[in-house]
């Protein structure tokens, strides 16, 4: 099958969204699909306002169609809703072709929380965007209920899954080159320092040991002035985010709008047991009743239970989530273009998206 992939997330950038959309394309390939990654470093782009390191398409459209034109996919899936992801719906609605999309994050939190847009607005601009789509692709039921209730439709659940060769078990919290000998117990975050993560909560636990924070973020400036005492380590090459995973005694969620929250599986597949909020992302991560690691509405609480699971039940939740599943539930959903001119491919499309979603 011929996949056109849309997406405004895509290295350099590093969150879930690319690593989920990485480990995607690397599954499909493995399965001979052709996957073409549309994605801002093939565009002229600028910095996203208040994130550094995010990059957006300037006024992508035509080139956009352009190449959309030359490759004639078969399926067409958008990713994400920035410039490219509003292209392509663009392009899709004007040709009359069918496409699936994502929700991977919960933007309209996030502009409520940065830019003080109400809630109401934000969702009424989501839902307009994948009204069209035959298909949006959530991460949890519990988002997929939350869509459901805003008005979305068309919703398909789509989990995500962890490589479980590079975060490699460990029976005990190892040492590691970038934490040198830091007082234990060790906690950790791992993730954008935003306002949507709630960071915060994490920061002020008055939990013993050393709280240790990798990644960077429109917040980070603040943070390092206003909690001297972090350990701040910045963004790693993922070989050596799975060594900071796996000498690190419990990996902490503070996030309230997590849709997901892929860091928790990494961390569990190291045998890092998790601490985090009863929401969506951390009970389909860790189940209910909470399997590697613990939950609750206190987050003090949770990380004192957290502690305490053994780093072998962390890791064996982890083993129930694959890439290899999460692909065959994302090409389930795809759907042929069905453009005219190309109903040749769209029945190849749709033999395909049959065949791979009947697969065990």
């Amino acid at each position: 099958m011929k996949l056109a992939l849309i997406t405004d997330a895509w290295q350099p950038q590093v969150n879930g969204v690319v690593t989920t959309l990485v480990e995607l394309v690397r599954e499909m390939d493995a399965l001979d699909h052709q996957v073409t990654v549309i994605h801002p470093g093939l565009f002229r782009t600028r910095p996203c306002p208040g994130y550094d390191g995010i990059d957006l398409a300037v006024r992508p459209y035509a080139q956009l169609a352009s190449q959309l034109d030359a490759l004639a996919p078969e399926a067409i899936h958008i990713a994400t809703e920035g410039p490219l992801g509003w292209a392509a719906r663009r392009y899709c609605l004007r040709r009359k072709l069918a496409f699936t999309t994502a929700y991977h994050t919960r933007f309209p939190e996030i502009l409520k929380a940065a830019l003080k847009v109400p809630l109401w607005l934000g969702y009424a601009v989501f839902r307009h965007f994948h009204k069209p789509s035959s298909g949006v692709l959530v991460p949890t039921q519990g988002v997929l209920r939350l869509l459901e209730a805003r008005g979305f439709r068309h919703l398909r659940g789509w989990t995500h899954g962890v490589d479980m060769g590079l975060f490699s078990h460990h029976a005990q919290a190892t040492e590691c080159v970038h934490l040198g000998n830091l007082m234990r117990p060790l906690s950790l975050f791992v993730g954008r320092v935003s306002y949507e993560k709630n960071i915060e909560a994490f920061l002020q636990l008055q939990v013993p040991g050393t709280k240790v924070v990798c990644g960077v973020g429109p917040l980070e400036a603040a943070l390092k002035e206003r909690y001297p005492g972090v350990y701040w380590l910045g963004v790693l090459p993922r070989a050596e985010l799975a060594s900071v995973y796996a000498a690190a005694d419990v990996f902490v969620m503070p996030s309230q709008s997590e849709t997901f929250g892929l860091v928790m599986l990494e961390a569990m597949a190291s045998g890092t047991p998790v601490a985090a909020f009863p929401i969506d992302g951390p009970l389909e991560v860790l189940g209910s009743p909470a399997q590697g690691g613990a939950l609750n509405t206190d987050l003090s609480l949770a990380w004192s239970d957290a502690l305490a699971v053994p780093r072998a039940e962390a890791r064996s939740r982890a083993l129930t989530f694959s890439w290899a599943h999460a692909s065959r539930l994302f090409v389930g959903h795809l759907v042929p273009a069905q453009n005219q001119s190309r109903t040749g491919n769209s029945a190849v499309c749709a033999q395909t998206v049959t065949q791979m979603s009947s697969k065990p």
